[in-house]
């Protein structure tokens, strides 16, 4: 008699501290606490957003295995293994959507080749409500990740964005590691046109939450610090 596969859940994580009720839906949390497997970017603060969603003093009765960027192909095929036993799992991410911007994409594809089912959950997205709430073009868009570290690809690759957003009529969505924030939204202002609009949205669904969008000019009189807050950066030309 063959084993029916589990499903695999991709549960959206809070973006920040604060309280979870305020973006994490009440169905999402109740569906955690039924689970005893989990894949996770980073274990501790899977821990503690486990420990607030419910399973706090019963953390020990769970299995979190790790699936990061150092999770090597073999790892992942080990918990595929998991779920064609039957086994249920989440794979949660660090901040907002997994699989997006973040660890796991291997796991979803190798679920989906197996026959595994994948359930995406509702939850926050920082791409996405840094977009909307950014007044630029929500009809065409394009999520441009990470830019390079080295500087001369750094400065290509800014000018190369703002002209393929003015040749479509398309939102660039830019995100960096916080600690290169700052560099990175002063080389912006330093090398786009002033024209071109720049909206920056730190610190997305927390108290201290800052969204805002001017043009390159106006931000260059604004003397902005962003500092090391997680921040998502949406460009339009």
């Amino acid at each position: 008699m063959s084993v029916v596969p589990g499903t695999l859940y991709l549960v959206p994580s809070p973006l920040g501290e604060g309280e979870l009720d305020r973006v994490i839906p009440s169905k999402v949390a109740e569906l955690l606490c039924s689970l005893q497997l989990f894949f996770a970017e980073e274990l501790r603060t899977v821990r503690r957003y486990l420990s607030k969603a419910g399973l706090k003093g019963k953390l020990d009765s769970v299995q979190m295995f790790e699936l990061n960027e150092h999770t090597g192909l073999q790892e992942i095929e080990g918990y595929l293994n998991m779920l064609l036993e039957g086994r249920d799992a989440a794979l949660v991410s660090e901040a907002g959507l997994p699989a997006v911007a973040d660890p796991g994409a291997q796991l979803v594809a190798l679920a989906h080749k197996y026959d595994v089912r994948v359930v995406p959950l509702s939850g926050p997205s920082s791409l996405m409500m840094a977009l909307m709430s950014s007044g630029l073009n929500g009809q065409c868009f394009a999520f441009t990740g990470y830019l390079p570290v080295k500087s001369a690809e750094r400065r290509d690759k800014i000018k190369t964005i703002e002209r393929i957003s003015l040749q479509l009529n398309q939102s660039q969505i830019i995100i960096e590691t916080p600690y290169r924030n700052q560099s990175l939204f002063e080389e912006l202002l330093a090398l786009c046109n002033p024209r071109t609009r720049l909206c920056v949205a730190a610190n997305i669904t927390m108290e201290d939450e800052f969204i805002k969008t001017k043009t390159v000019a106006q931000w260059r009189n604004s003397h902005m610090v962003i500092g090391k807050r997680p921040c998502v950066f949406v460009l339009m030309a």
